[in-house]
């Protein structure tokens, strides 16, 4: 495979703001929902889209996108299939790290900490909420199971449907996480890859703030 030279000019100039320590609030969570509103005004096309980045007790890192459901000064919420990929890394290794990229405003928002599950009353009322299409589709995947071919998945599917019709069950393998964060980091893009980078450490009932170079 020859290298593909275009790579190396696509490139863009950030220039439309700025994040100093004397323009955001001293509140992580406050910061993030300014910034998380302005998305939402805008309609951007899934904002709340996020990459979550775990990681076996051994260091090996796994990543992929979820969608963030909640989130309040306690953490983030998300949901997923407890024996999934994740789940199971979850479980070795309880630290993960969460990445909202928002290129239309030049910002990304990367946010560390412990995940927890959520209690199995919230994770209950959230997937009787779900779309009926969506609370089949999560009884019909065993999640990063091996799979013979598509057909199976659907066939699976139409059996299920037919059996709950519109009344399915949670799966008992599925349910809510929330990620409680000790730390964020604010990144705004800026001219001559000068970019802003804002971090918020969690210090005893408080946050310690300080600006990283790019």
């Amino acid at each position: 495979m020859q290298e593909n030279k275009k790579l190396k000019n696509l490139r863009l100039n950030y220039n439309l703001s700025q994040l100093m320590k004397s323009n955001i609030d001293q509140n992580p969570f406050v910061q993030f929902q300014q910034w998380f509103e302005l998305v939402i005004e805008k309609k951007l096309l899934e904002p709340n889209v996020m990459i979550l980045a775990t990681a076996t007790k051994s260091g090996i890192p796994s990543t992929r996108a979820v969608l963030l459901k909640g989130f309040d000064e306690t953490g983030f919420t998300f949901f997923s299939n407890y024996n999934s990929r994740k789940g199971k890394e979850l479980v070795e290794n309880p630290f993960a790290s969460i990445l909202f990229l928002w290129l239309e405003f030049e910002r990304q928002v990367r946010i560390e900490g412990k995940v927890v599950k959520i209690s199995e009353k919230e994770s209950e009322e959230y997937f009787n909420v779900r779309p009926l299409k969506s609370r089949i589709g999560a009884l019909a995947s065993n999640q990063s199971e091996i799979v013979s071919d598509r057909k199976y998945l659907e066939n699976k599917f139409a059996e299920l449907e037919k059996k709950f019709g519109d009344h399915p069950p949670k799966p008992e393998a599925w349910g809510g996480y929330k990620l409680i964060p000790s730390k964020f980091e604010f990144w705004q893009g800026r001219r001559d890859r000068l970019h802003d980078r804002i971090c918020y450490e969690r210090k005893g009932d408080g946050w310690k703030i300080y600006r990283l170079s790019p």
